[in-house]
C-alpha cells in the first residue's frame, strides 16, 4: 500500500487520477491521513490556502473516482479523530471503465 500522511509530501489529484489509471484491482492508496471532514472545513482546518486547496481538490477527485466506479473509498481508524482514508481500485468492466482523463477537471 501506498501511503500519504502527515509529513510525507501532499498528493494532488492529479496524482490520484494517474495511480487510479494505471492500478490494478486491488491496489490501495492512503490520500489522505487525519479527520477529512475538518481538514477541509476553512473555518476548522489548520491548513490555509494551496494546501487547503490542494486537500479539497484531492477530496473531489476520489468522490468522482468512486462515483465512476474505478475505486471503493474506505477509512481505516487510528486513533481519536484521526482516520487513513483509502482508495482501493475496482476491476474494470463496461461501464466502469470510465477514461480517467474524462474526471479531470479545472480547478
Amino acid at each position: 500500500m501506498t501511503g500519504r500522511g502527515e509529513g510525507q509530501g501532499a498528493l494532488s489529484d492529479i496524482t490520484l487520477l494517474a495511480w487510479a489509471e494505471a492500478a490494478g484491482p486491488g491496489a490501495r492508496l492512503a490520500y489522505h491521513t487525519g479527520f477529512l471532514v475538518v481538514d477541509v472545513a476553512e473555518a476548522l482546518s489548520r491548513l490555509r490556502g494551496e494546501e487547503l486547496n490542494r486537500l479539497r481538490a484531492v477530496a473531489a477527485a476520489a468522490c468522482r473516482l468512486s462515483d465512476a466506479g474505478r475505486v471503493h473509498l474506505v477509512q481505516q481508524r487510528l486513533g481519536p479523530d484521526r482516520f487513513s482514508y483509502l482508495a482501493i481500485a475496482r476491476p474494470r468492466r463496461g461501464a466502469a471503465a470510465v477514461r480517467v482523463a474524462d474526471l479531470v477537471t479545472a480547478g
